[in-house]
């Protein structure tokens, strides 16, 4: 074989030896017989040379270890398999000079099954200890089950202080005076003056009640309890009242420090009404909460302060004073307010120099702090994503059209369905201008939102009346008859416009919010407001939602000819304002197809240049006037 070495060859061709050439080779080595009389056979009279260097024997592997003459040191002896008797092959061994030796191989097997014994012997105990540990911790969170699960920090460090808080003036001021107490307690003290017990903070969602609790933990440097009202509800009866007891025995080992409880009304709310008798663990809870406030043992050194934004359905015995003595109101801000809050929110934020936050401020009447730094934040990223270095005021238009009415979507190609909107929202936009009690247009634009909103005209928020889309109450708002009427006629508008347009037949459901608010504003001028020859009556109460202590049906106030009444001087309002703006539409045709043919080019007209228009062909009222100069 080419390119292989000799000593490698002759290394693979050597032969193994089997159990019969091993006894040959003995016998080849045997010396001859002593006595002349005994016969040698002829096959070991001719074999002179031993080729048997040593052997040993292996009982442990069965084997025997041969070393043949002129075998390197190096190389590994031969090894052939023996029988179950090997007498013959021991009794030639003697005769011979060969060296014999016994080596068993150490036999690791009785060791390694000790070893796996022992192994999984381990794993047993280990699995009973863990066994043991889990049912250890299982009777211990029983235990501890009924502990309060509130979060304990010696000093609240929020990073929010009054400082960070804007907008809500009047609430910071009532509030430092429980920061004051807590730092300055003689100060009240000193002339008999006693720190109100508990604070309720209430107002709607996202004005910031959570953040004053956080920066009254972060400016009074005490011990500061915080939990939310639905951590004392359980399933399991007495669990909440035993956490109630746990809240207040650890306040009371680090007085003086405050306790803050969010959505309060989880807990709090009216109790008697368990239908069927039985045991309302909630009204259990609510008990306990009450002991411990103002009960017979005193809770002195202890401030509670709650927030929610639904304090009508608060139980009465809560409200009393001696547990929640002051009612702070965390109300909508106003433009000063919402100045503040957008300095607050905007520190971070990079605003290029043309951005105004007073016109922001006076462009967002009925947003809280919560909407207000949302609009920012939507500024931020739609800068981002378009790879501005600053926020423009393009953005900020924008934001404020996602956050108030939706995403905007892919335009819509040109086609039948796209001139009936415009001439829908040119209605609504026309109407809004020419009208004297109305509020001015911003803008009008066909560009479709999410949500199945085709295009919108939007009026600039006036801040003595706001959006009454983000009013729970109008009639917090004062708004007098005639912008009311206004409104009603703005916004028929739309479908008056299809209908003097399109045809009676054409008239498309495009209008169903705008009905739907029609309905709400004209029933509520009759039933609520008294705005009709029915007279100065209150014939419904506000809806509310059904709650547990409230009542379960809404109960009429009017029999039921005053309800047909009600129901026609809706109905007569609704057409009034109807045939108004079908007028209004009808004499204004050829400003109106104007209007709609730039719409259909620009897909949004602002309101400057929407007014300019309407100027050039109406008389517009004073207040239009006042805004286009």
């Amino acid at each position: 074989m080419l390119g292989v070495p000799a000593q490698a060859q002759q290394t693979e061709q050597k032969p193994s030896l089997s159990y019969g050439q091993l006894l040959q080779k003995i016998d080849a080595c045997t010396p001859p017989p002593s006595s002349p009389e005994e016969e040698i056979p002829p096959s070991q009279t001719s074999k002179t040379d031993c080729t048997i260097k040593k052997v040993e024997l292996d009982p442990a592997r069965d084997v025997a270890r041969v070393y043949l003459a002129g075998q390197e040191d190096a190389e590994p002896p031969q090894e052939i398999m023996l029988l179950e008797q090997n007498g013959e092959l021991i009794g030639k061994l003697r005769n011979t000079n060969i060296p014999l030796d016994v080596t068993p191989t150490t036999n690791n097997s009785a060791a390694l099954g000790l070893v796996m014994q022992l192994f999984l012997l381990l794993l047993l105990l280990a699995g009973l200890m863990m066994i043991l540990r889990r049912s250890a911790s299982s009777s211990g969170q029983a235990l501890n089950f009924g502990k309060s699960r509130a979060r304990f920090q010696m000093e609240a460090k929020t990073g929010i202080e009054f400082g960070d808080v804007a907008g809500i003036e009047e609430a910071k001021e009532e509030l430092q005076e429980v920061v004051t107490f807590l730092k300055q307690p003689e100060r009240f003290t000193a002339i008999g003056a006693r720190i109100p017990k508990g604070v309720l903070l209430v107002g709607p969602p996202g004005t910031g009640k959570t953040m004053l609790a956080k920066a009254i933990a972060g400016e009074a440097g005490v011990p500061f309890f915080s939990i939310s009202g639905s951590e004392f509800v359980e399933m399991f009866v007495g669990v909440g009242a035993s956490r109630v007891r746990d809240l207040f025995k650890k306040a009371k080992e680090n007085a003086p420090c405050l306790i803050f409880i969010d959505e309060i009304d989880a807990v709090g709310r009216q109790r008697g009404a368990g239908i069927g008798g039985g045991n309302d663990e909630r009204e259990q809870t609510l008990n306990q909460l009450l002991t411990e406030m103002d009960g017979f043992e005193g809770n002195t050194g202890i401030i509670i302060i709650a927030a929610t934004n639904r304090p009508d359905v608060l139980d009465s015995a809560l409200l009393r004073p001696g547990r929640f003595d002051r009612h702070v109101m965390v109300d909508l801000p106003t433009y000063n307010g919402r100045l503040g809050i957008l300095d607050v929110h905007s520190r971070n934020k990079k605003l290029a120099p043309e951005i105004s936050l007073e016109a922001i401020a006076r462009r967002t009447p009925g947003f809280s702090g919560a909407d207000l730094a949302n609009l920012l934040n939507e500024a931020a990223i739609l800068t981002a994503r378009r790879r501005k270095e600053a926020i423009t005021p393009l953005e900020i238009d924008d934001a404020i059209d996602r956050v108030s009415i939706g995403l905007q979507m892919t335009p819509l190609l040109d086609s039948k369905k796209k001139r009936l909107i415009a001439y829908h929202e040119v209605g609504h936009a026309l109407l809004m201008t020419i009208l004297k009690n109305s509020d001015p247009l911003n803008k009008v634009t066909i560009l479709p939102r999410s949500g199945g909103v085709g295009g919108f005209a939007q009026p600039l928020p006036n801040e003595e009346f706001m959006d009454i889309s983000r009013s729970t109450d109008l009639g917090d708002l004062y708004l007098p008859r005639t912008w009311l009427i206004d409104q009603i006629t703005i916004a028929l508008g739309g479908r008056a416009s299809e209908e003097e347009v399109f045809g009676h037949g054409e008239v498309t459901i495009g209008a169903a919010s705008d009905i739907k608010k029609v309905a709400e504003l004209a029933r509520e001028m009759v039933t609520r407001y008294g705005m009709s020859d029915l007279g100065p009556v209150a014939l419904e109460r506000p809806n509310s939602e059904v709650f547990l202590g409230g009542g379960w049906t809404q109960r009429s106030d009017y029999s039921e000819e005053v309800a047909a009444k009600i129901d026609h001087r809706v109905q007569a309002i609704a057409m009034q304002c109807y045939e108004q703006a079908r007028q209004l539409i009808r004499d204004n045709r050829p400003l109106i197809d104007r209007l709609v043919d730039i719409l259909l080019e620009q897909e949004t007209i602002e309101g400057e240049q929407f007014r300019q228009i309407v100027a050039e062909h109406t008389q517009l009222p004073e207040k239009q006037m006042a805004v286009i100069h």
